[in-house]
C-alpha cells in the first residue's frame, strides 16, 4: 500500500515548511514539493499540519490500584489514536515478592495481539533484591524495556527505600539505562492523611492537603541527589509544581541533567476543581493538582528546555469506582482519563494562546519522548525511512469535550464542556489509516510491540 499525501504544512520539532509526503508500505519514502508518484491512496493535506504521531510515555491501561482494577471494554490505544497519539509506554509493575519476568509475562498476557496502537513498557522496580538485580540487564537486552520507574510514596505496595534506589540506579547504569521516579515523600503524605482523617476531614479537599508542595519539592531533590551519586539518568515523571521544577534546577547547576515530564493536566486545570463537593474525585490524582503560579512555572519550564516532555499519566476509572472513596478521601481510585485529549489541549492551550511554538508542541509530544526512551529515529518525527506515524491536524476547527462524544471507556470527562480549536482529522500508524472521518479503521492486534534503546539525548 502506498499513500500520497499532499499539500500539508509538515511540522516536526525544528521544521516548518509545506511539503509532500510519499508513503510505501510502513515507511516515508519521500518527502519533497510536489512529488511526481503514483500512490494507492492520495490524500489531500491543503490548509493542514502535518505532524509526527504523539507518543505517551506515561499510561496506565491496566493497573490494580488501591483495591480496585483500571478494566477496560476496550483497548485505550484507540482513544490515543482517535488523539493522535500513535505510542504509548504502559508500566509493568512488579509485585512485591516475585520476579520482574513474572510481571512481565502478566502484562504480555493481557497487550500481545490485542494492542491496536503501538505500544512499550516501562518496568515498575517495587521490590529490589538480588534476584531482581540480575533481571535488570535481562530485561534490557533481551525485552527492550531501558527505563525502570520506582515510587517513593505508596509504602507497603510500590514505594522502595533509598537503599534499594542506590542500588537500583547502580545497577541500570551499568546497562545504559534511565531511572525514572514518581517523586513525592510517602512518609509525610501518609502522616497527613492520617492526621487528616482523624480530625474527620474526609473529602477530596483533603487528597489535596495532604500532599502540599513540600512533599514533591522534597523527593525531588532527594532523587536528583542520588542519581547525581550514582551517575545514573534519571527521570522525574508527573512533576507538578515550582518547587519540585527549582530542585531540577538546582541539579542544572552542578551540571547534571534530570529530565523531566509534566502532564497535560497540570498545564491547564488547577486546584480550584477540589472545591466541589464530591464531584471533586473526578480530579483526585497523585499529584493532585497545584495552583496557577505552579502552571505558569511548568510553561515557562517547557519553554525554557528543563520540561521535556508532557504526557498524561492516564489512569482512570469508573464513576462508580470513584465512590468508593465518598465518605473518605484516601480511598478515592487516584487518576483521571486523557488520553485522547493531550495533543489537541496542548496546540489549544499551547500553540493558539501563544505559550508554546509548534515546533515546541510537537518535541514535547513526539520528538523529546522518542529520543529519551530509545525510539528516535524510528518514531518522533518525519523523515525519510522513519515509520509512517503521522497526524493530520486542522489547526482551525472548534469543538468542544465531552464525556458524550469522547472514545475512552470512562464514564465522565475530567474536561467536560472545554471548548478547543484545533482537530486531529486523520492519523496514520505505520502507512496505515487508522483514524479518518471520525472512525478507527484498525483492528485489535495491528498495534507492534517496540523494543527500545538506551537514550538519544
Amino acid at each position: 500500500m502506498s499513500i500520497l499525501i499532499k499539500n500539508g504544512r509538515i511540522i516536526t520539532a525544528t521544521d516548518n515548511y509545506q511539503a509532500d509526503i510519499f508513503i510505501e508500505g510502513e515507511k516515508i519514502a519521500q518527502i519533497g514539493t510536489h512529488l511526481n508518484v503514483t500512490a494507492d491512496q492520495v490524500i489531500d493535506a491543503n490548509g493542514m499540519l502535518v505532524f509526527p504521531g504523539a507518543i505517551d510515555p506515561h499510561v496506565h491501561l491496566d493497573m490494580p490500584f488501591m483495591g480496585t482494577f483500571r478494566r477496560i471494554a476496550t483497548k485505550p490505544e484507540r482513544a490515543a489514536l482517535f488523539g493522535g497519539t500513535t505510542t504509548v509506554i504502559d508500566f509493568v509493575l512488579q509485585t512485591q515478592g516475585k520476579s520482574l519476568r513474572h510481571a512481565l509475562t502478566d502484562w504480555q498476557s493481557r497487550a500481545t495481539g490485542t494492542a491496536v496502537g503501538d505500544y512499550s513498557f516501562h518496568m515498575a522496580v517495587t521490590d529490589f533484591n538480588e534476584h531482581t538485580k540480575t533481571e535488570v540487564r535481562e530485561m534490557v537486552e533481551q525485552e527492550g524495556i531501558t527505563s525502570f520507574k520506582t515510587f517513593m510514596a505508596y509504602k507497603g505496595a510500590l514505594m522502595i527505600d533509598d537503599r534499594q534506589m542506590v542500588g537500583l540506579m547502580q545497577e541500570v547504569k551499568k546497562c545504559g539505562g534511565m531511572v525514572t521516579v514518581h517523586a513525592t515523600n510517602g512518609d509525610v503524605i501518609d502522616y497527613l492523611v492520617a492526621k487528616h482523617r482523624a480530625e474527620g476531614k474526609l473529602s477530596p479537599l483533603y487528597h489535596y492537603i495532604s500532599q502540599p508542595e513540600v512533599t514533591e519539592a522534597e523527593a525531588s531533590a532527594r532523587f536528583a541527589e542520588l542519581a547525581n551519586y550514582t551517575g545514573v539518568q534519571a527521570y522525574i515523571v508527573h512533576l507538578t509544581c515550582e518547587g519540585a521544577l527549582n530542585a531540577v534546577r538546582e541539579a542544572t547547576f552542578r551540571n547534571q541533567t534530570v529530565f523531566v515530564e509534566t502532564c497535560i493536566q497540570y498545564l491547564v486545570l488547577d486546584a480550584s476543581l477540589y472545591d466541589k463537593g464530591f464531584e471533586s474525585a473526578k480530579w483526585v490524582m497523585s499529584p493532585p493538582l497545584r495552583e496557577p503560579k505552579d502552571q505558569a512555572t511548568l510553561w515557562a519550564g517547557i519553554n525554557q528546555g528543563l520540561v521535556r516532555v508532557v504526557a498524561t499519566d492516564h489512569c482512570p476509572f469508573k464513576w462508580q469506582q470513584k465512590l468508593m472513596g465518598e465518605h473518605d478521601f484516601s480511598k478515592i481510585p487516584n487518576g483521571h482519563p486523557a488520553i485522547e485529549h493531550r495533543v489537541e489541549l496542548l496546540f489549544s492551550e499551547g500553540v493558539k494562546k501563544g505559550r508554546i511554538s509548534a515546533n515546541k508542541f510537537v518535541e514535547v509530544l513526539a520528538t523529546n519522548p522518542a529520543k529519551l526512551f530509545g525510539m528516535f529515529p524510528q518514531k518522533g518525527t518525519i523523515a525519510v525511512g522513519t515509520d509512517a506515524d503521522i497526524v493530520i491536524f486542522d489547526p482551525n476547527e472548534e469543538h468542544t469535550i465531552s464525556a458524550k462524544n469522547h472514545h475512552m471507556n470512562v464514564d465522565y470527562s475530567a474536561y467536560e464542556g472545554w471548548k478547543l480549536t484545533g482537530k486531529c482529522k486523520t492519523v496514520l500508524l505505520r502507512g496505515k489509516v487508522a483514524i479518518d472521518n471520525n472512525k478507527c479503521l484498525v483492528d485489535k492486534g495491528y498495534g507492534k510491540y517496540i523494543k527500545r534503546k538506551p537514550n538519544l539525548v
